[in-house]
């Protein structure tokens, strides 16, 4: 009797709460969200001030062209969310070959968003591109990011209209979302690897 009680908990425990594939469903719909965010992100940096002048006239923060957002944080992390996503599905990929691909995905994922992370931290870092009194400079790129707490400072900053809080907020977020990536990221690594050992442990329906 308390032998085949300790079997059914062992049984229940393995198929629904150390499930990899139902770990990697959850990964992925959790990414999904930031990538989309990020994408959003580095777009609209390119209109400050909600202008279209200022892209036309190259009048943008370096790091915008860089693309964190939508290429590091947006397609390179989009992705291997969906490849992630499939692995906790019955078929092709919800398997042990599967898991082990996963990994590879998910490392491509963890690449994109530290690319992201690092552009985001240097336009922090860096501040923003521009006008002051008529010339057009990045005032705050050797002030070791110490304009970030001083809102005086942002006055300086006479056109695109608050630049600052703009690029700061926005930049801001993309370290966050990006952040966020690099940790799903990495325990999808982890999961993908218990699930090449393990298997995905996909509970099948029984007819």
């Amino acid at each position: 009797m308390n032998k085949q009680f300790l079997q059914q908990v062992s049984s229940s425990f393995h198929s629904d709460n150390m499930c990899t594939g139902k770990c990697s469903s959850c990964i992925a719909v959790t990414l999904f969200p930031f990538v989309l965010i990020s994408i959003i992100c580095n777009i609209v940096l390119f209109f400050p001030g909600g202008d279209v002048k200022y892209a036309k006239e190259k009048h943008l923060t370096q790091e915008v062209y860089y693309m964190g957002g939508l290429v590091g944080g947006g397609l390179m992390v989009l992705i291997p969310a969906i490849y992630i996503n499939l692995t906790g599905e019955q078929g092709c990929c919800g398997n042990r070959c599967g898991m082990f691909l996963s990994i590879l995905f998910a490392a491509v994922g963890l690449t994109g968003a530290t690319y992201s992370f690092i552009v985001a931290v240097l336009g922090l870092t860096n501040g923003p591109f521009c006008s002051v009194g008529g010339t057009w400079t990045t005032p705050f790129k050797n002030s070791n990011s110490t304009y970030l707490t001083d809102s005086k400072l942002w006055e300086e900053c006479t056109e695109p209209k608050n630049v600052v809080q703009f690029n700061t907020g926005l930049f801001m977020t993309l370290v966050t979302a990006s952040c966020l990536q690099i940790l799903l990221c990495a325990v999808q690594m982890l999961n993908g690897l218990f699930g090449c050992l393990c298997g995905a442990c996909i509970s099948k329906e029984v007819t």
